[in-house]
Parts: structure tokens; sequence; C-alpha cells
């Protein structure tokens, strides 16, 4: 990881930048919130945006890259930009037109990175989580291997310059890597990652593979009450962080995010204020200590804030193995 030019090589030669900029926000939150902020992250200097059909706001994100190109502050080859496929698109004939009404939705020509999002797949149509009248969630069974070879496909008409996946345990990595006739590797595994859940051991295995790891979720989380149990410990007040924070002059957000840069993990920082935008980019002119990084590495309790129990009951739940 080259942290001077601020990116790293993935393994089919294209460069992704080490810290982006995370664009989830729960329902309530208005969508004209994800342009506002988006804009201000690249005039502060993020140049990798990371959103998702799930996230509803790739409109808002698009619209924000393509006024920040048109009124020169960057040009397209400076971003980039990342979308994930949604599990009711896992079935091989869905997975490009899903890409394809991603970038209508954005406007843009291609994306830099499309992930498999989960490895779970639901019945296809237009809700992210079908259900029965019975409120039972209306699963899918697809072969992650015939997505993964659509996914070639995409890479290979220019729709996605590199492809990846999110959510997957070894077991399912190694699915994909084992997979006759394979083209091409995911470049990374995007993954809740964070002091409290630092996943070393899934990380060290993608390293041994080439494929990257990319931290959400690494300030802790945004406590969706869909997603995430409200009585789950706040991350930034740890007390460790906080007194390694003082030790730099920083925030605890800031020691956080350090920390995986200097594990070899591509973090994305997510908030919509102005204050934490700016203090998120301002990562790379202070160093941790071995001492402070043992001191975090200590802080793992394999807590898990995005548990996603809407598929638990599906056999490709990929939070059920250690890693």
């Amino acid at each position: 990881m080259d942290s001077k030019h601020q990116c790293v090589k993935l393994n089919d030669g294209h460069f992704m930048p080490v810290l982006g900029f995370g664009t989830y926000a729960p329902a309530e939150v208005p969508k004209d919130k994800a342009l506002e902020a988006t804009k201000l992250a690249i005039e502060v200097g993020f140049r990798h945006i990371d959103s998702a059909h799930l996230y509803n706001n790739e409109a808002q994100v698009g619209l924000a890259i393509r006024s920040k190109i048109a009124d020169g502050s960057v040009k397209r080859e400076d971003i980039f930009y990342t979308s994930k496929l949604w599990c009711n698109s896992h079935r091989p004939e869905l997975v490009r037109p899903a890409l394809e009404r991603s970038l209508k939705n954005l406007q843009l020509d291609y994306v830099d990175l499309y992930l498999i999002h989960f490895p779970v797949s639901v019945k296809p149509g237009e809700e992210l989580i079908p259900k029965d009248e019975n409120g039972k969630v209306l699963f899918d069974t697809v072969d992650l291997c015939a997505t993964w070879e659509a996914m070639e496909k995409c890479k290979d008409a220019g729709l996605a310059k590199s492809i990846g996946v999110s959510n997957f345990n070894r077991r399912q990595l190694e699915m994909i890597l084992n997979k006759p006739g394979l083209k091409y590797k995911p470049v990374c595994n995007q993954v809740e990652c964070h002091p409290y859940l630092n996943q070393s051991k899934l990380l060290e295995f993608c390293k041994s593979k080439d494929i990257v790891l990319v931290a959400y979720s690494a300030l802790g989380s945004q406590r969706d009450p869909q997603w995430v149990d409200p009585d789950s410990p706040y991350l930034l007040e740890e007390p460790v962080l906080k007194s390694i924070a003082k030790k730099h002059s920083c925030s605890p957000g800031q020691v956080a995010l350090r920390y995986q840069l200097q594990r070899g993990v591509v973090v994305l920082a997510k908030s919509f204020s102005q204050k934490r935008i700016k203090e998120n980019f301002q990562i790379f002119d202070f160093e941790l200590t071995p001492e402070d990084m043992k001191a975090i590495d200590g802080l793992n309790r394999n807590l898990r804030y995005d548990k996603l129990q809407f598929a638990a009951n599906h056999p490709y739940f990929p939070f059920s193995e250690e890693y």
C-alpha cells in the first residue's frame, strides 16, 4: 500500500484510493444530504466514493460527481466510484441490467468497482427484501459462481473497471477463487471492520490471495435501527481510542481510520457533517506507534454492528462462521 500516493494497486492492475467516502444513510435522512455531502467530500480531497443500489441515493451521488467534473474540480478518471449488486439481482441474466440501472441513475458510463453486495440471494423483483404475507423473507437459490461469471462479463464490456465482493466469508471467497474457468479474481472484499471487529484472520487470508480488504462501519455504525442493535456500544467512546487520540492531538475517529490504513486495509469514512468529513480526510499526517497498534488490536471482541439478520436462515448467510 502506497500512502504517499494514497492508493493501493489491485490484482487487475487498477488503483484504488486507500481512503473512501461512504454514502449510506438511514431512510429518514433526506436524499439531497447525500448530494451535498458527496460534493463536500470531493472538495475536501476524497476521490473514492462508495455507494450501492441498496442505498437508494445513486442519482444524488452521481449528480454530485458530475457537478464536480463540470466545475473543473476533478476529471472522471480522478474519481474511483463503487456500486454494488443487490441480492434481488443475483441471477446471471439480471446482473448486467442491474449495473446498467445504476449507471442510468448515476448518469455515468462506467463504475470503477462493482461488488456483489451480500452473498445471500432473494427473489427477483423491485422489493429489496421481499417477504410473503407472514413476513417471511423470500429467498432465492442462485449459484454465486454463475453470478460471478456475469460480473466478469460486465468487466469485459467496460461497464465496471474492476469487480469484487462484499460481506463474503473465507469459504465463499474460496468458492469463487476455485471456480473452474475463473477469468478475474475479486479485487476486494468489503466487510464490516473496526477495532471491536478487526477481522484479522479474514485480513490475513485476503492478503494471501492478493485481495484487498475494504472496511465499512470503520467508525462504528450509524445505528440505523433497521440493521443495528441500539444497545451496542459506541466505538468512538472507547477510552483506549480516546487516550491514543489525545496523545496524537487528533480525534478517536481519526485514530480508528488510521489504524486500518496501517494494517493495509482500505477504509471508508462515512459522515454527512461538514466538520467530520474534513476531519476524516486528515489521517495522512500522523502515524500510530507499534504500541498504539497493539493496544487497538487488543480491543477486538468480534462485535458485529451490522448483523444482517434478515438473511440468517439462508445457507449462504456469511456470519455463522468464524471468518
